[in-house]
């Protein structure tokens, strides 16, 4: 569950590395993001050289989460941290790679450009 002041790991080579959610999208009063959500978040660490600069605003969708993810089959699948992939206002990620498995929710949510990026669906 990502919430407000919740820090993140960004999962792509957009130029950023640690991202600060600072509000959920979705309905007006929604206080947690779960995989596949979208947030807006501040950079807090960002690699020199980059577009993406740090205290910048942008969007993200969050790609994992160290919360169990219950699924209908009965799996649970868990990560290790809580990662997401900087998209723009059209849903597509700003860069061209993405490291690290994510998560096959993502696929409901319609973020295939995202899954075709990524090494490992799980």
């Amino acid at each position: 569950m990502i919430q407000p002041q919740s820090y993140l790991i960004a999962a792509d080579n957009s130029g950023a590395r640690k991202l600060m959610c600072i509000r959920v999208l979705g309905s007006s009063n929604k206080r947690y993001a779960e995989v596949g959500d979208t947030i807006i978040a501040v950079v807090k660490e960002a690699t020199p050289n980059m577009t993406i600069k740090k205290s910048d605003v942008v969007r993200a969708v969050i790609v994992r989460t160290r919360k169990t993810i219950h699924r209908s089959t009965g799996m649970v699948l868990r990560f290790d941290d809580n990662a997401a992939v900087i998209i723009n206002v059209d849903g597509n990620p700003k860069g061209t790679r993405v490291f690290g498995p994510v998560a096959r929710e993502l696929r409901d949510k319609n973020f295939t450009k995202i899954l075709s990026l990524a090494p490992e669906v799980v």
